[in-house]
């Protein structure tokens, strides 16, 4: 693939994120018409939220109509978001960021440009490799160095670092191929798209980021944890 020809789609999940949303988008288009060569566009995957998140986003898109697009999931999962939007797609390209921005977006072309030539089908950016660059708090890092350890122990053969950082791509490819096989719709998903696509044999490219933790983050660190360690054991012993 060419860069110039190269569709990528950008989708940002969300839930209640009135404050957050707009201010964002911005940002990231301005973003994307500086640096990205390629012909883009941002979806906005709502999944069931109840505030003013859904106005916002049919605001954005009628200032942008051909930059944003709007895409309402009735039910709630970051996962189940990432589904429905990425197979919904017909970009070459198919990524995501979390709204907050938390990962430096001069991440991004480096994230989908081996995608984009054919050297792999998975990306992700890593606040584990050794040139990140984070600031967050100490409960966050060590729940996260933790988990990843978790990985490690359990599926010894795992190449990648960080499986939960909100910043990764995956080509229509690799898409149609394992989503399907995926069975959580929420905060594991992640991390299950990964094993799978090792399992699948496909090498996963790190892109090592800066991210800076979002004060106002709502992600419940204890529930999301007992979800992955349950998720995590499901796909060993299953």
């Amino acid at each position: 693939m060419e860069a110039r020809t190269t569709r990528v789609d950008v989708v940002i999940p969300v839930y209640n994120e009135e404050e957050a949303l707009e201010p964002s988008i911005i940002r990231l288009r301005e973003y994307l018409q500086a640096y990205c060569p390629c012909d883009w566009r941002i979806v906005i995957a709502d999944n069931a939220s109840t505030d003013r998140t859904p106005e916002i986003a049919q605001r954005l898109r009628a200032r942008w109509p051909k930059e944003v697009c709007p895409f309402r999931i009735p039910q709630k999962g970051r996962g189940r978001a990432l589904r429905l939007a990425w197979l919904a797609s017909d970009a070459d390209v198919m990524s995501y960021m979390d709204v907050d921005l938390s990962t430096d977006l001069s991440a991004f072309m480096p994230l989908i440009e081996p995608l984009i030539q054919g050297t792999h089908h998975v990306a992700i950016g890593s606040r584990l490799a050794q040139s990140a660059q984070i600031q967050r708090s100490a409960v966050r890092e060590f729940t996260s160095r933790a988990y990843n350890t978790l990985i490690k122990a359990l599926f010894p053969r795992s190449r990648f670092s960080d499986a939960q950082c909100g910043f990764k791509a995956i080509t229509r490819r690799a898409a149609r191929e394992l989503i399907p096989l995926v069975e959580n719709n929420n905060w594991f998903f992640d991390t299950e798209l990964l094993l799978l696509a090792e399992r699948h044999g496909y090498a996963i490219h790190e892109v090592p980021v800066q991210w800076i933790e979002d004060p106002g983050s709502t992600v419940n660190i204890v529930r999301t944890a007992w979800e992955d360690i349950r998720g995590l054991l499901r796909v060993r012993f299953n």
